[in-house]
């Protein structure tokens, strides 16, 4: 359902930053994301959940396909923070607010620089392209944290256009790296989860994983 589609930005004008300035927590801090199962029941009623499969990464989850292409270049490093995708662990859940994604994998660490360079960019990938940027983010001790607002439009035959949303937010902990995604459709008239939830799920995430 989400097989290539792109970003584009969601509010005009200068993007606030993240709010997280707290140093990276120590790579020798007990992480293990394997713990991202505990946060299984922090999905709303109703909904079901399983094992992430394919690729994990937040581009993934925004259904960008391969190959995709970030402008200026190292933005990408924002949608695909993962050094070593056979440690990733994660998954889905899907309901009538939208779908959630939740991962943790070995990560590299935030590049203070891509939070200046950043605040805005583009993506595309086949038929789509679209922007990216900033939102506030929660503040979470020994993590920067980065939460990144975008809607998704993909052109299909006939000139067709398909929207989809997504609510992005990263922590970085120090070797390891954390992200929860909720991906919801502007169309749909059931009510939508949305970024205050990504919000809750992402700090509560760190802390399972932090066990």
């Amino acid at each position: 359902m989400f097989a290539v589609v792109a970003l584009s930005v969601v509010c005009c004008g200068a993007p606030p930053g993240p709010s997280s300035t707290a140093p990276a927590a120590p790579s020798g801090a007990s992480v293990n994301p394997a713990r991202i199962d505990r946060v299984r029941g922090e999905l709303p009623d109703g909904y079901e959940a399983v094992d992430a499969a394919g690729r994990i990464s937040p581009v993934a989850f925004w259904g960008l396909g391969e190959p995709w292409t970030a402008d200026p270049p190292q933005c990408g490093a924002l949608a695909d923070p993962i050094v070593d995708g056979d440690s990733a662990r994660g998954w889905s859940g899907s309901g009538p607010g939208g779908t959630v994604h939740a991962a943790a994998a070995n990560g590299r660490p935030l590049d203070p620089a891509l939070l200046a360079e950043c605040g805005q960019w583009t993506v595309s990938a086949g038929r789509t392209s679209g922007r990216v940027t900033f939102v506030p983010a929660p503040t979470i001790d020994g993590a920067p944290t980065v939460a990144m607002a975008t809607t998704t439009t993909t052109i299909v035959e006939g000139g067709t256009e398909i929207h989809w949303h997504a609510d992005t937010i990263t922590s970085y902990l120090g070797d390891y790296v954390a992200f929860v995604t909720v991906v919801t459709d502007p169309g749909s008239p059931n009510p939508q989860l949305g970024q205050e939830f990504a919000a809750t799920l992402m700090v509560k995430t760190v802390s399972a994983l932090r066990g």
